[in-house]
């Protein structure tokens, strides 16, 4: 028996030290030849050390995190001596090494060099290995290692042709050539289909306006939790005793309404900004967008004059807009001129969202869904209806403090809606 010392690799790029990252192995191990003895670390890669012989490990240098130099002994093995001369004249030169490990596009040419494999070996091979057992971890130099993390292969599946079943990189093309054939198993069918859509009319104008906002706005989004509890109280006993003919109530009306008193003490809110111009536009009436999904895209009917409005004829213009708008009737007028918008995913509202506004409009007002939660009274934590309002504001000309004194006033008439039908 005789001992083999496997020296720390020269892995270029003027490296002199690198950091043990991790042991692949333990003293009394035995190994075979090209199994990964541990791994390395340095400020350009992570490198896999194989062991150049079969043999069993008799010392390793230091612990994982030890900083060790380049050239210094990293495992020592005991080898019987006709192995030790064979791997002697087979061992790579460091820097072959140090391209196989990080270089994937030359492993082939320096897989072959760094194990004296003429390019017809396959030809005089055994027959092949059996594939791996889901637990063992298959033999194959770190340059085959890398090639198959990121074509996304499982070593294990491959049968190796090398000595011991060692996986090649012949082996490796082999099995991706098999997989773009489609002539391995695979647990679903592969799509290899790209269809090829373009965008045109509604969906186009759609992106266009999305885009302009996105480019051109700043956008600052508050999102602030409301107890609803007391207001769907109001809204269940409402909807139960309303007269036929009156439609039946949502949370828009009620959110439409408490706006346009908040807007009543922020006007500023309630505008368009032309930023060539450097203008802002604040408008008397409000006209509140509705955000509503169609078949053909999003669309944005508008309730014009909002403050002339009680809580049914904000809820019967709401509905008659959303079917227009639906089957595709809506007029160009009841499309344009919203001065702020309310967008709604309803039930599917998730805990917060961050709306985009509705170009050249400065605020934008989003609905999250109602959910029951744990809420401190004070004494105790009780179920409330809780729902979250998440709002967009153009902060070069909507300051943060405004934003959420915005909101605030929102809150506070939501969820005391007595409120809302109060003239102050």
């Amino acid at each position: 028996m005789a001992e083999r010392v496997v020296r720390l690799p020269d892995v270029g790029e003027g490296i002199a030290e690198a950091e043990l990252v991790e042991w692949h192995v333990k003293v009394g191990d035995v190994v075979r030849e090209d199994a990964v003895l541990g791994a390395v670390m340095t400020d350009k890669a992570t490198v896999e050390i194989p062991s150049p012989a079969d043999g069993r490990v008799i010392w390793l240098a230091g612990s994982v995190g030890d900083i060790l130099a380049i050239g210094s002994d990293f495992v020592r093995l005991e080898v019987d001596g006709k192995s030790a001369q064979a791997t002697e004249a087979a061992t790579p030169p460091s820097s072959a090494a140090s391209a196989l490990a990080q270089k994937p596009d030359v492993a082939a040419s320096a897989s072959r060099m760094a194990a004296s494999e003429p390019p017809n070996m396959l030809k005089s091979q055994p027959p092949a290995a059996p594939a791996h057992h889901a637990g063992d971890r298959p033999l194959a130099a770190p340059a085959v290692r890398l090639r198959a993390r990121e074509a996304g292969s499982d070593l294990r599946q491959i049968r190796g042709t090398g000595p011991a079943g060692r996986i090649t990189h012949d082996d490796l093309d082999a099995h991706l050539a098999r997989g773009r054939t489609g002539t391995t198993a695979a647990p679903y069918p592969t799509q290899a289909a790209v269809t090829d859509i373009k965008i045109v009319g509604l969906r186009r104008k759609i992106a266009e306006k999305m885009s302009v906002a996105s480019s051109r706005i700043p956008h600052i989004t508050y999102v602030e939790e409301v107890d609803v509890t007391a207001l769907e109280d109001l809204r269940a006993k409402l909807n139960g005793q309303k007269q036929p003919g009156k439609p039946k109530l949502t949370m828009l009306p009620f959110l439409m309404r408490a706006m346009v008193r908040a807007i009543a003490e922020q006007q500023h809110l309630n505008a368009h900004f032309d930023d060539e111009a450097g203008i802002v536009h604040q408008h008397a009436g409000v006209h509140i967008g509705i955000a509503t999904q169609t078949p053909a895209g999003l669309v944005v009917p508008v309730v014009h004059h909002a403050e002339a409005r009680d809580l049914w004829s904000c809820a019967a213009e709401v509905a008659r807009l959303a079917e227009a708008a639906r089957n595709g009737s809506a007029t160009r007028d009841e499309l344009t001129g919203s001065t702020i918008t309310i967008t709604s995913l309803g039930a599917l509202g998730g805990l917060a969202t961050t709306p985009i506004i509705n170009h050249p409009e400065v605020a934008i007002v989003g609905v999250n869904r109602i959910a029951i939660r744990p809420h401190w009274n004070g004494a105790a934590f009780v179920p409330r209806q809780m729902m979250n309002l998440s709002s967009s504001f153009d902060h070069r000309v909507i300051d943060g403090f405004d934003a959420a004194q915005f909101v605030q006033r929102i809150k506070t008439q939501l969820e005391t809606p007595a409120m809302i039908f109060i003239d102050a």
